[in-house]
């Protein structure tokens, strides 16, 4: 799993100086796939191409690879695979490397290669060099070439550690080099130092010189954000300055939920990124050792985390705002027709705050990627959930409100279809849903001397969604939370109350939604035994 930059030292991005040069426009002389035109990544035909997906740890996994079509489905068009070039981990043969591509394909993704084994070096003494790293793809040369239209390669992951980050320059420059001198027609992906976060600002200061290095000028800086970027400002300020530059930036990976260093916003970061036009690759798939960061529980896709329903389905997230790439028929200037509009929408499980809709689905002559849910308020509409299947949960809303909802669907080539009919829909005058069914899952996922860390997932049993929920439990050795993801807890004495954060507030019928913690202890660490929603007593797992 990527390592969180360590503290000792930390500066705020915002007084580090910004790129000082602008980007020429990249000669593109080796550009016969995927390339950088104008600062931005562009597919072949010159169609603006913008990453939406996820990591995926291949090499630590090698079994895992129906993975990709798991995000396939839930919307991704692009995922990041991790490989080694065996100095840290085992190697990842050619054969294999291959496979991973075919598979890729094959499910219209997208393919990010990069080597894992650099993670860190300079301050971590098991990590790799960039150097070698280049020679790890040059030796797949004969696998790569002719994939230019599938494949990126992102040289090594993060690089360099916090130990002397401005070395990290001429190293990348010598690598991009050295891949060039080799004939490879590839985008080139760079790392940035400071375990890929650049608090120190040496990737920004010197993005220049380094994309000057490649006579291709086919390069992209991918900035990795966690607890560093706990601000809108440092958020905004960083990614601004490489589009500023007219230097093509992603966010090659990034976490939600808070860490011992901090609460990464991922709110901004996406939202950043859709009014930017920048790619985004969620971390990570499934079987982190930290699994907070897990987005599926298992690999399974059907047991998102609430990290993972946040990817995947919260605002600027996934299913909404992902296109696939023309080269496999998404977003093709020739497909001109849209969907058909969708059926007129029912509501069901409608509570004071929430509600599903569901609705009888579209059809087009390529395929439809996706629905658009939107509130109508006399001439003007309000987007307020997306789905790539034809149901969805819409929650948020106020207790005894009429709303007006109605669906649009969208293609792979980016046309939308007309609007379905609308449904008028009351919401409850308050309270939360009675007589739920449930069962609860606690576990301890590590433990240290006076601290452990917590799960809670919560299975709805019942047949309606449940939503507005509030879980009530008890600690019996003087446990206390400190800190908590997907929802905001409550103590009494031994006595803890969570309610859901918004991301968390719907648990649909037969779903569960997952919540994270630590919390301090004493000797004794005895798990809680009973637990309520919404008064109603759940049975354990």
């Amino acid at each position: 799993m990527t390592r969180l930059v360590t503290l000792l030292g930390l500066v705020t991005l915002g007084v580090l100086g910004p790129a000082t040069a602008h980007a020429q426009s990249s000669p593109g002389a080796l550009a016969t796939g995927l390339h950088i035109s104008d600062g931005r990544l562009v597919e072949g035909n010159g169609n603006d191409f913008i990453m939406r997906g996820v990591n995926h740890a291949h090499t630590w996994y090698p079994g895992e690879t129906q993975s990709l079509a798991d995000v396939k489905a839930l919307g991704a068009n692009t995922v990041r695979v991790v490989l080694s070039n065996g100095h840290r981990w085992s190697k990842n043969s050619a054969a294999d490397v291959a496979g991973i591509v075919s598979q890729c394909k094959a499910n219209r993704l997208i393919c990010v290669l990069e080597v894992h084994d650099t993670t860190g070096y300079g301050e971590d003494a098991a990590a790799g060099t960039l150097d070698q790293a280049a020679d790890y793809w040059i030796g797949l040369k004969d696998v790569l070439a002719g994939e230019e239209n599938y494949v990126i390669v992102n040289i090594g992951n993060e690089p360099w550690g916090n130990t002397n980050p401005a070395g990290w320059t001429d190293p990348t420059i010598a690598a991009i080099k050295k891949l060039r001198n080799a004939g490879f027609e590839h985008t080139i992906m760079v790392d940035a130092p400071n375990w890929g976060q650049d608090w120190q600002g040496v990737m920004r200061a010197n993005a220049q010189s380094v994309y000057d290095a490649d006579t291709t000028g086919n390069l992209i800086f991918s900035i990795h954000m966690y607890s560093v970027y706990d601000t809108a400002q440092e958020i905004t300020d960083y990614l601004n300055a490489f589009v500023n530059a007219g230097l093509p930036i992603l966010i090659g990976e990034f976490g939600g939920p808070p860490d011992q260093w901090g609460d990464p916003d991922e709110d901004t970061m996406m939202a950043a990124a859709q009014q930017l036009r920048l790619g985004y690759l969620a971390w990570s798939w499934s079987g982190n050792t930290d699994p907070i960061l897990d987005l599926s529980i298992g690999f399974d896709p059907s047991r998102l985390s609430s990290w993972g329903q946040r990817i995947f389905n919260g605002a600027n997230g996934i299913a909404q705002t992902s296109r696939e790439a023309t080269v496999f028929g998404g977003g093709n200037p020739g497909d001109t027709q849209a969907p058909t509009a969708p059926g007129t929408p029912t509501a069901s499980a409608v509570t004071a705050t929430s509600l599903t809709l569901t609705w009888t689905a579209a059809t087009d002559n390529v395929g439809v990627t996706g629905y658009d849910v939107v509130r109508v308020s006399g001439g003007s509409e309000t987007t307020v959930a997306a789905s790539t299947t034809n149901t969805v949960a819409v929650t948020g809303l106020t207790a005894d409100t009429t709303y007006t909802f109605a669906v649009y669907a969208r293609d792979a080539a980016g046309n939308r279809s007309a609007r379905s009919a609308t449904v008028n829909v009351t919401t409850d005058e308050g309270g939360s849903t009675p007589g739920v069914g449930c069962s609860v899952g606690y576990r301890v996922v590590g433990e240290w001397p006076g601290g452990f860390q917590g799960e809670i997932t919560i299975r709805n049993t019942g047949t309606s969604a449940i939503s507005g929920w509030t879980l009530a439990f008890a600690f019996a050795n003087g446990q206390t939370v400190t800190n908590m993801w997907g929802g905001t807890p409550t103590q009494n004495g031994g006595a803890v109350s969570v309610t859901p954060a918004s991301y968390t507030a719907t648990i649909p019928a037969a779903g569960s939604v997952t919540v994270g913690f630590t919390g301090s202890k004493g000797a004794t660490n005895t798990s809680p035994t009973a637990f309520g929603l919404n008064g109603t007593a759940c049975a354990t797992t």
